[in-house]
């Protein structure tokens, strides 16, 4: 078990070194950052989605921005569609489980919403719906993917392919992205007073 743990902390590691060393990484987080700040203050939302771990990556960032991140400040206009379970029961009932997510945006979206779609394949194809109704709608999609991106790369407007083809370490890379994304958006939207 120990060499396991080893192992584990080695390719989180690397994974994490690789990231840092990408000089496109820290340029794409400003521009997803900008793109939600953007929305925000024109009046619209952040909408994410994703399946399984990446729902729970959804529901944990909406969290971040409509209650508080690093400091308190109102509330962001942030929705996580993988929350309600009369709607994605009756959608997949009705529509079928491909549309869980895209027949929620095209009831919430709106020109200028954002669009946080996860999907650690790329090629989810309830998110991957989602991407086409949300680009049909003017809504602009941040995709989360591995390394490959997927179809949900060229459907993205800006897309964070973390440099792993393990389920586990594009989780990770995920979840500090996302914490970059809400920390700076809060801190856009809502800067912090100085003591």
């Amino acid at each position: 078990m120990k060499a396991f743990i080893a192992l584990e902390f080695e390719k989180l590691l690397a994974n994490f070194k690789t990231m840092a060393a990408d000089p496109g990484l820290s340029d794409n987080i400003v521009g997803a950052v900008e793109l939600c700040v953007e929305s925000l203050r024109a009046g619209g939302k952040v909408m994410f989605a994703g399946n399984g771990g990446s729902a729970a990556d959804a529901q944990h960032w909406a969290g971040e921005l409509v209650s508080r991140f690093y400091y308190d400040r109102p509330g962001l206009a942030a929705i996580a569609l993988t929350t309600d379970s009369s709607i994605l029961t009756a959608i997949g009932n009705d529509y079928g489980y491909d549309y869980t997510f895209a027949r929620q945006v095209e009831a919430l979206g709106r020109t200028g919403d954002v669009l946080v779609a996860i999907s650690t394949s790329g090629n989810s194809p309830n998110i991957i719906r989602a991407a086409e109704a949300a680009r049909a709608r003017g809504v602009a999609v941040v995709g989360f993917t591995g390394e490959g991106g997927g179809k949900l790369a060229p459907l993205s407007d800006i897309c964070f392919r973390v440099p792993s083809t393990e389920t586990p370490r594009i989780q990770e890379g995920h979840e500090f992205i996302g914490h970059l994304l809400c920390a700076l958006v809060e801190a856009e939207m809502h800067p912090r007073e100085a003591n």
